[in-house]
């Protein structure tokens, strides 16, 4: 983290499409990468990096756990934006040997279980692309969850080495919709099954009413427990930039 003049210019930056424009004025394209979940959050910001700049790279994690509503989102925003995206998968020989040894569902028998098999399916495969990266650009919200509350826009990951930025960092979920419909994005059809947050299918149910958007992942454990690690850092879930 050189270039302190840069990161205060996109700390004070007043839109997502301003920071996304900002950053890739500042950074080589190859250097920079969207995470997406083919969440409603990640669709907009699909949306917004690919309208300034059609040849951005936007990975996801393919853990092959995911629901068939994610692969079906995943081939519709194919289709509408040309885009092919760069698709990252488990280690054939570690996942082969968790699954040998522990069954198909040993994330429900204990936090270690889940945190392992999180670790094989995604972080393992995450720390892959973001080697190649000096940029990462996620759909992080700050009333996604009260253990995302504090994130800004833009943070410094010290576990990858790389700025971080979360450009919806201040939307709330009716803004994210809003702004959906207004461009006929395509979103997962999980979404209107009462799925606001869409993980893998073992670990993502729909919400009730008066839950908070998170609470459909990872249900059966206590609450200070749901992440799954992408976002941790030191256990915590980002670490804001000092002045």
């Amino acid at each position: 983290m050189k270039n302190l003049d840069l990161i205060q210019r996109l700390k004070k930056t007043e839109s997502p499409e301003a920071l996304i424009s900002a950053i890739f004025s500042s950074f080589p394209l190859n250097r920079i990468a969207l995470s997406s979940s083919l969440g409603a959050e990640d669709q907009v910001l699909t949306h917004m990096v690919l309208t300034q700049f059609p040849k951005a790279r936007i990975f996801v994690l393919d853990t092959g756990r995911l629901p068939h509503e994610t692969y079906q989102v995943i081939k519709q925003t194919m289709d509408r934006y040309s885009l092919l995206y760069e698709i990252y998968s488990p280690n054939t020989q570690d996942l082969e040997n968790m699954l040998s040894q522990k069954g198909p569902f040993s994330f429900y028998e204990s936090l270690e279980n889940r945190k392992e098999c999180c670790e094989i399916r995604k972080i393992a495969p995450l720390k892959r692309v973001l080697s190649t990266c000096d940029v990462w650009i996620t759909g992080l919200r700050k009333s996604q969850s009260k253990y995302r509350s504090d994130i800004s826009n833009v943070a410094w990951d010290e576990t990858h080495h790389l700025l971080k930025l979360n450009p919806l960092y201040d939307w709330d979920e009716d803004k994210v919709w809003q702004y959906i419909r207004d461009y006929n994005i395509p979103y997962n059809a999980l979404h209107d099954q009462g799925y606001p947050s869409i993980g893998c299918a073992p670990c993502s149910r729909a919400v009730q009413p008066g839950e908070d958007s998170r609470a459909g992942r990872w249900w059966w454990e206590s609450e200070d427990k749901k992440e799954c690690g992408l976002h941790l850092v030191d256990g915590k879930l980002v670490r804001k930039l000092e002045n």
